[in-house]
């Protein structure tokens, strides 16, 4: 619509003259975009972007809707089968002249549904009040089991995935079925050792025909956000920061797991896109996205979908010659005419254009040919630097999206950090890349975007910080990261980071019958006495749990509650294509529970994913992401203590390289974490050992917990 309608004259002229336009960035306001997102599926039925809502001076919904065709569209040009598509110009003169004759009514309805998005929204954040239990006593780890034969419904087994076209990663979703065998043995005996073995399965087929499609960039790096075909070959050619960042995590588990080095060569794929240009900032950090359009050549005045990915037979010969170009186009499936079928390619931007795939295996096709495996693989192997050195020199790059946003950069920055400690033995240069890019990019965030005297993170860098502060997603997936960090480095100063935005607070009581203080303060807990006597803790930074947590209900909310201008107050539990940020901070609150052997966290992650408990236990399979928490309050987390650097040493070659999530590690011997930790202090530091901790008690243990 950015081509077809906001840059038309004509749609100019209505909307300054009628309406007031405000285009808002839904990666700097996700709050935003979500309230509204709500009313558009709950009165369509669906939903996506665009996202279009047409609200009243109240910002109350009146009516919204996703993409609406342009002017002159080919959707809506007289004489087509499709002109009865109603198009842009026309719902803007509808909604003109509905405003115009009926707003009193207008304003009414947008009040009334307005009402009812509230009211079903703290239903489905209100379970129960805080502190009260059900009658299960918290949810079950058989909701593991649940929601592992939903997706074995739902699995597709010729292609790989879990739904029809369009296809979605999900990656929230394959890292839950391939961790079901890691967790501990509780969690095996109910799943089933066959159907956890059937789960990584499932997830491995995916991540194979995945890294085989047309959705990776088969010449460059990285994955594209989503496939429109159900066999993952034609791709929406946009890439996401966030999507590379959680398939980094989920193919390096899939090679911890398994061994496959098709696995392993997945994932240098994307570490590379990661830390290389355009993706990495030169600063620290990471960029928000390369756009699916761009120019086919640097001439070229009008962009087409996914230009700069696709190839002609021709091109192949013409960069390649003519042995090569042959051996290439059988090995990713170019043909002559194109092979994008006719019916996804509406716009006829895929003529004579071919998605490259891999069609084959280099075995077979050098059988096919006469050939040595051995010198068919460099044919491949020079043949793709070839083709990527044209592409990059006669091809325009897609356009930047070149936000530094806190949330994703978590993502990324634990991702990296996991992968450099797993390659460590492996390849150790591409390990200190990787590490070195998750060190800079969390440096950067906490020079750039944290505001040290209040402990204020903020969401977006772009040519300077931006004004708006940190949603709860910024904070969760960036303490996240720095867990994961953390356990790469054992550098104290990211788990101390991740405490002081978790709830680094300066505590002190007050009776409830003292006027309360005229800081912004939150109640942290209360005591009550025999005698009746109530008193509260308060705190006084902007930590998350600050910022976002519910009081009432417990849970955190998407935005803070003081936020001006929200109709809603919305929390997150459902997984989409980013992990929710509930399941994210319960997470994080049971590691850190474990870390520093502080029980309020794990009481806090407790009640998090307790918020949820009706809908997780209907639709456990929405929350696939919450489900770990489950396990780790029933089953406990392990946290790994050793000190000493032959023991760094066995921690690198056997922590590192398996897949626990349910257990954490740390160095025993730093200063800040012995004086966290009362199980760490009484550590002989001179004395190399390794202690298992778990429950408030600690033992003499092994690594292979």
């Amino acid at each position: 619509m950015e081509r077809e309608s906001f840059a038309s004259p004509e749609i100019a002229e209505i909307l300054n003259s009628h309406f007031i336009p405000i285009k808002i960035d839904r990666e700097e306001r996700p709050d935003v975009d979500a309230i509204y997102m709500n009313y558009v599926q709950a009165t369509t039925g669906s939903g996506g972007w665009p996202l279009n809502v047409f609200v009243t001076p109240d910002l109350e919904p009146v009516f919204g809707g996703t993409y609406w065709p342009g002017p002159n569209h080919s959707m809506t040009a007289q004489g087509t089968r499709m002109s009865q598509t109603v198009g842009f110009v026309q719902i803007l003169g509808k909604m003109r002249d509905v405003w115009t004759r009926q707003e009193s009514r207008c304003r009414e309805s947008a009040k009334q549904i307005t009402r009812q998005l509230r009211e079903f929204a703290e239903e489905g954040v209100h379970s129960r009040p805080l502190g009260e239990k059900s009658d299960a006593d918290g949810l079950e780890i058989d909701l593991l089991e649940e929601a592992y034969q939903h997706f074995v419904k739902k699995y597709d087994a010729v292609h790989g995935g879990f739904s029809h076209a369009p296809k979605f990663p999900t990656p929230v979703n394959l890292q839950f079925l391939l961790r079901l065998g890691q967790w501990p043995q509780a969690v095996v005996d109910i799943v089933g050792e066959k159907d956890c073995s059937n789960a990584a399965g499932m997830v491995t087929h995916t991540l194979r025909a995945m890294a085989r499609g047309g959705i990776r960039d088969q010449i460059g790096y990285g994955f594209s956000r989503y496939s429109v075909t159900k066999d993952w070959s034609l791709p929406h050619f946009e890439k996401m920061l966030y999507d590379q960042a959680q398939l980094l995590d989920v193919y390096l588990d899939a090679f911890l797991t398994t061994g496959d080095p098709e696995m392993l060569g997945a994932a240098y794929d994307i570490a590379t896109y990661l830390t290389s240009p355009p993706m990495a900032a030169p600063s620290g950090g990471f960029y928000s996205a390369e756009d699916a359009d761009s120019y086919p050549t640097f001439s070229d005045k009008e962009k087409r979908e996914g230009a700069y990915y696709v190839w002609t037979l021709k091109e192949f010969r013409t960069v390649l010659g003519d042995r090569d170009a042959n051996i290439c186009a059988r090995f990713y499936g170019v043909l002559a005419d194109g092979n994008v079928a006719r019916e996804n390619d509406p716009h006829d931007e895929f003529i004579n254009q071919n998605v490259l795939k891999v069609t084959t295996t280099p075995a077979a096709l050098a059988k096919q040919v006469g050939m040595a495996e051995s010198e068919l693989v460099a044919i491949l192997k020079e043949s793709r630097k070839k083709l990527r050195e044209h592409r990059e020199k006669s091809r325009p790059r897609p356009a930047l999206d070149d936000k530094i946003v806190v949330a994703w950069n978590g993502l990324a920055i634990g991702a990296l950090a996991r992968t450099g400690a797993a390659l460590e033995e492996i390849d150790p240069d591409k390990s200190r890349k990787c590490r070195k890019a998750a060190e800079d990019a969390a440096n950067f965030i906490r020079k750039e975007l944290f505001a040290e005297n209040t402990k204020t993170l903020y969401r977006v860098y772009r040519d300077g910080r931006g004004d708006t502060s940190g949603f709860c997603d910024d904070y969760a997936f960036l303490i996240h990261g720095l867990i994961d960090l953390y356990e790469a480095t054992f550098e104290e100063r990211y788990l101390e980071f991740a405490d002081t935005l978790q709830s680094k607070s300066d505590f002190f009581s007050l009776p409830f019958s003292i006027p309360p203080p005229l800081l912004p303060l939150h109640v942290a807990s209360e005591r009550r006495f025999g005698n009746g006597t109530v008193v509260l803790i308060f705190g006084s930074t902007a930590a998350q749990n600050r910022l976002f947590h519910d009081a009432s209900a417990s849970a955190f909310f998407t935005a803070s509650p003081s936020s001006p201008n929200l109709l809603l107050h919305l929390k997150s539990g459902m997984d989409a294509a980013e992990p929710s940020s509930n399941s994210i901070s319960a997470s994080n609150l049971h590691r850190l529970a474990s870390l520093l052997n502080h029980d309020p966290y794990r009481e806090l992650a407790i009640s998090t994913v307790a918020a949820f408990e009706a809908e997780v236990e209907q639709f456990p399979w929405c929350f696939a992401g919450m489900l770990g928490s489950v396990v780790m309050a029933r089953c406990g987390v392990k946290n790994v203590v050793f000190i000493g650097e032959e023991s760094m040493k066995e921690v690198q070659k056997i922590v590192r390289g398996t897949v626990k999530p349910g257990r954490t590690v740390a160095r025993g011997d730093g200063e800040w974490i012995r004086e966290k930790n009362d199980l760490v202090r009484p550590m002989d530091r001179e004395v190399a050992r390794v202690m298992v901790c778990e429950g408030g008690m600690c033992r003499e243990g092994s690594m292979h917990v």
